[in-house]
């Protein structure tokens, strides 16, 4: 099955802007490195948390935002903004447990770097994809290699939009 719903995007800014063109009711963000940069502290961690979350608030169809990562990174205080449903799921295995995402509200959206994983759980769930771009030159070697395998996957997933 193709789905026509995933969107390249390189810059930061231009995923977010996406996010709010789409006017999702639920919005997945990938945490490593849309909304913290690998290996950076709790510090960065909490600002990238709560930059998505005001640029959220903004949008009056966003009733769910939940940060995922596959890592184990997590935050030591929850996340919260008022009027959004916020979670926070370390040790996601993304893209092979979505029960924690089945009941979220629909349309929804998945943001991330990697097709064979972000790509891969909104493909499953059934919501649009915008795959951020980032710069990989300093990226660890993981995120290197599930950048190439995922690349196999998108002819089957997905016709990119842009």
């Amino acid at each position: 099955m193709k789905v026509d719903d995933c969107h390249r995007l390189t810059e930061p800014i231009a995923s977010l802007q996406r996010v709010v063109d789409l006017a999702p009711r639920t919005v997945i963000f990938d945490v490593e490195p849309l909304v913290a940069y690998w290996d950076t502290d709790e510090a960065a961690l909490r600002a990238g948390v709560k930059s998505a979350l005001e640029a959220m608030a903004t949008m009056p169809t966003a009733l769910t935002v939940c940060f995922a990562t596959n890592s184990r990174r997590r935050l030591t205080v929850a996340p919260a903004h008022p009027g959004i449903s916020v979670s926070y799921v370390a040790s996601a295995f993304k893209p092979f447990r979505t029960a924690l995402f089945r009941g979220l509200p629909r349309p929804g959206v998945v943001v991330g770097d990697q097709i064979a994983t972000d790509g891969v759980l909104a493909w499953r769930l059934g919501f649009t994809f915008i795959h951020y771009r980032p710069i990989l030159a300093a990226a660890p070697v993981g995120p290197k290699i599930m950048n190439g395998l995922g690349q196999a996957f998108r002819p089957f997933l997905f016709t990119a939009k842009g």
